[in-house]
């Protein structure tokens, strides 16, 4: 049968090797199974122009205690996310400024901002974080996309597009694509919706020096020899009344007593699990699609923008780009503007070649900043929709009925099959902190049952 270990997990993303190390550390056998040629899932650091930018996930915030922990131990350094300077807001081809939290709009759909904001915190907290289909109102929300609440309940436009910019920002998606009901789910599990779109005190507080594709390198490089298989995607993972069985698309085989599955649901949905997977499994397999989001990050030799007043910040309702920020390196070094295609613009950029994809990005940065925008050191970009592995980012998104017909399936063990994936985090869904929370409830799971009499 091939390799035979206690343990096989299948995606070397930080959930994945996150529950690889605890499972190791109790003593079992490990083998971690990556369809990519490098770990890291969303995770990716490259060198661009002369330093280190994350074209995946890259942001980290005070609140995260998963993460953070786990970035201490593996003695990884963090800085500050750059956020000081004027800000540029973009709504109805009208440019306008502001310093602070406060966006730039009229004083009624202020009021009615923090009103909606006020009464969505409220709501979420009714949903609970552990099975959000057990909230009070949870069928009628699930059948509500965010677009239907919001013309139910924001009567202002200002307020309206405040929270359009905000749901493409959070979920790389469009308001009428996300079911409400998860919408809430996701502000609950991550501590409010302002925490979700602030850089002070919010998810987007903090960078890794190195590029956070180091957690998945540091975790990767303190298992045993060997244990991590790249360029191995698994086509079958079938049980028994003795154990599972990984079979790879070339045809190699590992059999173990147990299984954690820590992909996104809709790459899940490659893998031929038998004929037996609760429909509720099934169902989240082929209903949680994933974001779409193109990343392009640009050097310069100077941060121009810093020196003439700016943040680095944007966001906009108009253009490819429709968020930006500072992508400069510690101290200010590296300087460096990122932008996000999100939502509805960055399907309708798919597929084109990258050196349009440069031009249009170049094009929204010097609109929001200046000519100096137009002559950068170098380029990247990355379109997750692209990518094989991953077909989107940020995260998967239930579509409108689906959180209500799975149920506990995200996270319920199917036999000797456990799931991991930031999808399926009670805390941080969503963020680098679900994904190592996910690891951590995964290798509790299985370590229990390793130590207990072997009932299958």
């Amino acid at each position: 049968m091939g390799e035979s270990v206690d343990v096989v997990v299948i995606g070397a993303g930080v959930a994945g090797l996150t529950a690889a190390r605890d499972i190791a550390r109790t003593g079992a056998t490990v083998a971690v199974l990556e369809a990519r040629d490098r770990v890291g899932g969303r995770t990716l650091t490259r060198e661009v122009g002369g330093g280190l930018v994350d074209l995946g996930g890259q942001w980290v915030g005070p609140k995260q205690r998963h993460v953070l922990k786990l970035a201490d131990g593996l003695g990884l350094q963090r800085f500050a996310q750059h956020h000081q300077g004027t800000k540029v807001l973009e709504v109805r081809g009208e440019r306008r400024t502001y310093k602070g939290k406060v966006p730039s709009l009229p004083l009624l759909s202020l009021l009615d901002l923090q009103r909606i904001v006020w009464k969505l915190d409220g709501l979420a907290r009714r949903v609970p974080r552990e099975q959000p289909s057990a909230a009070p109102k949870a069928a009628e929300w699930d059948a509500l996309t965010v677009e239907e609440w919001k013309q139910r309940h924001v009567p202002t436009w200002g307020a309206r597009a405040a929270l359009d910019i905000a749901t493409r920002a959070v979920f790389a998606a469009e308001p009428s694509e996300l079911s409400f009901l998860h919408f809430l789910s996701y502000v609950h599990s991550n501590g409010g919706l302002m925490p979700l779109t602030e850089i002070e005190g919010g998810a987007q507080a903090e960078r890794f020096v190195d590029g956070a594709q180091s957690l998945s390198r540091r975790l990767a490089e303190a298992l045993p020899p060997d244990r991590v298989v790249l360029s191995a995607p698994v086509k079958a993972l079938l049980q028994d009344a003795r154990g599972v069985t990984a079979t790879t698309e070339d045809g190699r085989a590992f059999r173990a007593r147990y299984a954690v599955v820590a992909t996104p649901p809709a790459l899940a949905e490659r893998i031929d699990f038998g004929a037996d997977l609760p429909a509720g499994r099934r169902r989240a397999h082929a209903d949680i699609p994933m974001g779409s989001v193109i990343k392009v990050v640009a050097t310069y030799a100077t941060p121009f923008w810093r020196e003439a007043g700016l943040s680095g910040e944007a966001v906009s309702d108009s253009g490819p780009v429709r968020l930006c920020f500072d992508d400069c390196g510690p101290h200010g070094h590296h300087p460096a503007l990122v932008g996000f295609f999100l939502g509805d613009t960055a399907r309708a950029w798919t597929g084109h070649p990258a050196e349009e994809i440069h031009r249009a990005a170049l094009a929204d940065f010097a609109r929001f900043f200046g000519p100096q925008a137009l002559t950068p050191v170098a380029v990247a970009a990355l379109d997750w929709k692209q990518e094989a592995f991953s077909t989107g980012c940020y995260v998967g998104l239930p579509r409108p009925g689906t959180l209500t017909a799975i149920g506990d399936a995200l996270r319920a063990p199917f036999g000797r099959v456990h799931w991991a994936g930031t999808e399926t985090a009670i805390e941080g869904c969503g963020y680098l902190d679900g994904a190592v929370e996910s690891g951590e409830r995964a290798a509790t799971e299985v370590a229990a049952r390793l130590t207990a009499p072997d009932a299958g």
